[in-house]
């Protein structure tokens, strides 16, 4: 069953996309964007996540800056994109997190997982507020590694990726060593099936790796 509602934040109210299983949960998801806002992707990550056992929310962040965004995956969309994502501001979408994570908890025990700009979300989310995380390619992390995790943690990237350099996954590796780490053979976005990077097979192993590491952390 999926549903649109309403977040109340330390930002004000914002609006929410939440799928809920069939069978009684194995956890609750937060799921965090893209650049490009609460769009039909994320909104059938939420589902994809539902019919796998888990109760999923994903918050509209980009609400708190300008209402109802979706954008698409091009040069207007991308350009959008980061200039509200720059505006919100990773310690505001951090809130959003956490007011999405309260609203779930009184449900099951609960994670986060983010995809591309989401995914540097994803992992704030787990070092500041001690929530399991999945990080599909954070291509915006490398300036916070100083911050250590506090939940297990699981990172995907692609060793094509052409916005996340090799030396920046090491980066990851070394200063992150208590995380687990997965390098596909694909590039940026590979879990997103509006990008040109969409890899199918890649991205269904990918989740399955995702899904056993939330059945793991959540129980």
């Amino acid at each position: 069953m999926s549903r649109r509602l309403r977040l109340e934040t330390a930002h004000g109210w914002i609006g929410a996309y939440r799928s809920d299983p069939a069978i009684p949960p194995k956890g609750a998801l937060v799921v965090v964007q893209e650049i490009f806002g609460l769009n039909r992707h994320i909104r059938g990550v939420v589902d994809r996540f539902a019919d796998h056992g888990f109760i999923a929310m994903a918050p509209a962040m980009f609400d708190i800056v300008d209402e109802d965004v979706e954008l698409g995956y091009d040069e207007a969309g991308v350009k959008r994109g980061r200039e509200l994502a720059e505006k919100l501001g990773f310690d505001r979408a951090v809130d959003c997190v956490r007011a999405a994570a309260k609203q779930l908890e009184s449900d099951a025990k609960v994670g986060v997982v983010g995809f591309c700009w989401g995914g540097t979300v994803a992992f704030l989310s787990n070092a500041r507020l001690a929530r399991p995380a999945v990080s599909y390619y954070g291509g915006r992390t490398v300036p916070f590694l100083g911050e250590k995790i506090e939940a297990p943690m699981l990172f995907h990237f692609g060793r094509n990726d052409p916005i996340i350099s090799a030396e920046d996954v090491e980066e990851h590796q070394r200063r992150q060593s208590g995380a687990e780490f997965f390098v596909w053979d694909a590039g940026h976005g590979f879990n997103c099936d509006q990008r040109d990077d969409y890899r199918p097979d890649v991205a269904a192993e990918a989740m399955q790796r995702t899904l056993a590491f939330f059945e793991r952390v959540l129980k």
